[in-house]
Parts: C-alpha cells; sequence; structure tokens
C-alpha cells in the first residue's frame, strides 16, 4: 500500500512540475513575455506528456490516477475501493504542494523575493 501512495505522490508531483511549470515558466500567450514560449499547444502537450510519462513510469504500481477527482469518480463508479481513496487523495495532494513549492522556488528565485521576469 505504502508503494501505490508513494508512486501517486511522484505522479502528481510530476504531473504538477511538468504541466504547471511549463504554464507557469515557459508560456508565451502574447505581449512583452518570453518570445520563444511554448504557447498553448505547448502547455497542451506537456500536460499529456507528463501524464504518459507517469502512466508508464508508475501506471503497474498504482494505476497512475494522479488527479482526486480520477479516484473520486472510479470510486462513484463503482471501480474503486472507499477505504483506499483517502490515502490517495492525500498523497496527490501533497505530491502537487511539493511541486508548487518547488515551481513558487524556482519563478521566484527564494522565499520572499519578487517573481523574475
Amino acid at each position: 500500500m505504502i508503494k501505490r501512495r508513494s508512486a501517486e505522490f511522484v505522479g502528481t508531483f510530476w504531473l504538477v512540475l511538468g504541466g504547471c511549470g511549463s504554464a507557469v515558466l515557459a508560456a508565451n500567450f502574447g505581449g512583452d513575455g518570453n518570445p520563444l514560449g511554448i504557447g498553448f499547444v505547448g502547455v497542451a502537450l506537456a500536460f499529456g506528456l507528463t501524464v504518459l510519462t507517469g502512466a508508464y513510469a508508475l501506471g503497474h504500481i498504482s494505476a497512475a490516477h494522479f488527479d482526486p477527482a480520477v479516484g473520486l469518480g472510479l470510486w462513484a463508479g463503482g471501480r474503486f475501493s472507499g477505504r483506499e481513496l483517502l490515502p490517495y487523495v492525500v498523497a496527490q495532494v501533497l505530491g502537487a504542494i511539493f511541486a508548487g513549492g518547488l515551481l513558487g522556488g524556482v519563478f521566484y528565485g527564494g522565499l520572499g523575493d519578487e517573481p523574475r521576469n
């Protein structure tokens, strides 16, 4: 059971780091930002590829939910045990928090600093 929760933590961390990180750090939606940004298509591909790589790397361990809504939907459909739902959600939320903290550190360059532009 610990392996499954750890896999969900790592998978959600990877999803938030790759997907949200590309949106925050590499996307350019016009204006004076990064002229070589990846745009909407690049952000969509980043999310898709992080889910794909996470599913291939960790799917055999935890079924690769990586999102509390997926687990909730599977539970509502009777395909996932309610007893396992809360530990999965906790692991996923913690993985997202850690990835968000890392992205915040990269974006701000340290705690309490102004964002880099």
